[in-house]
């Protein structure tokens, strides 16, 4: 039985037939498409911004210091001897001219008396040769002696003159050194600790302190700041960009917490060190409570200056570019986003100040810039109080 054979080609009516469905359906589409409703256009952005105000602003400078007694003297013998008693309580506070020290003065008291003794006899000589002078003096005059004899006569009552005065001298000097076994406090304020003990020989001038006594109220504080930054600052204030500060100094102790009295500058050293290239300030604070000890580390908040026109900026405004300089958005007057390049001197508790590249007036965009790319129009409100940057925003318009 032969199997019939069907061909698979089409045939010219099956491609006729198949060419005008494809046209019916595309047809079909075209009117579904014309009868959809056209698509809606994407909301511009929203964004909040801040006015920004220029508004008076003291520039604050935080560096590193020490702290110095504002008096300092070590206490040293100027005689030599055994020390009989010690006169203080190590850590107390003493008065300029207290006994501290005293050192054995048997031998300083016996040259005193010595010297006094010479100085008696001294005195008896002269007035024996003062009488001998003046008689031969009237015998000279009616030739009953010589001249020379007059003569040498004067001579002796000079000599004896200048006995008594050098007896004097040393019976003065022998004084000071007895004196000097009371070895006395040089200044007021508190004495440390004693390196020697009652018993100790110490010698005249010694180069081991017996102890050291510092005044302590008012205190000192030594501050370093690079000449750099100094000859900017100064620079500024000649130009009348800033103005004078208060030269009101405070500081931030080693365990964080601030100090409750406030200090003044007193002066800046003449000379720049040269291995920091740094300058030397010096601060006084009233240190009543000896709270300030001699050679703490402590961090010095100087006002040193005054921006009358000071820009600031709330800091989560600014964030920063590829190349890490800072920038900010504005929204221009057409309603668009435009980033600006910013130049910001230091923080100012959670703001910037912006030395340039914002104005005065400029609305300033603190909350929605991540939704924008600059030069698209965004929909622009005045930042609420909800967020937290608020705060600082309210500050920075005042």
């Amino acid at each position: 039985m032969q199997i019939p054979y069907f061909s698979h080609r089409p045939t010219a009516a099956w491609m006729a037939v198949s060419a005008l469905a494809m046209v019916l359906a595309l047809a079909a589409c075209g009117q579904a498409a014309s009868n959809a409703a056209p698509a809606a256009a994407p909301a511009a952005p929203q964004v909040s911004y801040i006015v920004v105000q220029p508004q008076r602003v003291a520039l604050t400078s935080e560096l590193p210091g020490r702290t110095s007694p504002v008096e300092v003297a070590d206490v040293r013998p100027q005689v030599t001897g055994l020390v009989q008693t010690r006169k203080f309580v190590e850590g107390s506070e003493v008065q300029a001219g207290t006994l501290l020290y005293q050192v054995d003065p048997a031998s300083y008291r016996a040259t005193v008396d010595s010297a006094q003794a010479a100085l008696a006899k001294a005195q008896a000589t002269l007035v024996s040769t003062k009488l001998q002078a003046s008689r031969y003096k009237e015998l000279v005059a009616i030739k009953a002696v010589s001249q020379q004899e007059a003569d040498n006569a004067a001579v002796t009552e000079l000599q004896g003159e200048a006995d008594v005065a050098s007896a004097k001298a040393a019976l003065q000097t022998a004084k000071i050194n007895l004196d000097y076994t009371r070895i006395v406090a040089p200044i007021s304020g508190r004495i440390g600790k004693s390196a020697v003990t009652v018993g100790a020989l110490v010698t005249a001038n010694q180069t081991t302190a017996l102890a050291t006594v510092q005044k302590l109220n008012p205190i000192y504080v030594d501050i370093t700041q690079s000449s750099s930054a100094l000859l900017a600052l100064k620079r500024a204030l000649a130009q009348g960009t800033l103005g004078s500060g208060t030269a009101k100094v405070t500081l931030r102790l080693e365990d964080g917490s601030t100090y409750p009295l406030d200090g003044k500058l007193k002066f800046t050293d003449v000379t720049v060190d040269q291995t920091t290239g740094a300058v030397t300030l010096r601060a006084e604070f009233p240190n009543p409570h000896a709270e300030l000890l001699p050679g703490m580390y402590v961090r010095a908040v100087l006002a040193q200056a005054v921006a009358e026109q000071a820009l600031l900026v709330p800091q989560p405004a600014v964030s920063r570019d590829s190349t890490g300089k800072p920038v900010a958005f504005v929204v221009a007057a057409d309603g668009k986003l435009e980033q600006r390049t910013l130049v910001t001197d230091r923080a100012i508790g959670d703001q910037w100040l912006v030395t340039s590249g914002l104005q005065a007036g400029d609305k300033l965009v603190v909350e929605g810039q991540q939704k924008a790319q600059p030069g698209a129009a965004v929909d622009a409100k005045p930042l609420t109080a909800k967020p937290a940057v608020a705060a600082s925003a309210a500050v920075a318009q005042k």
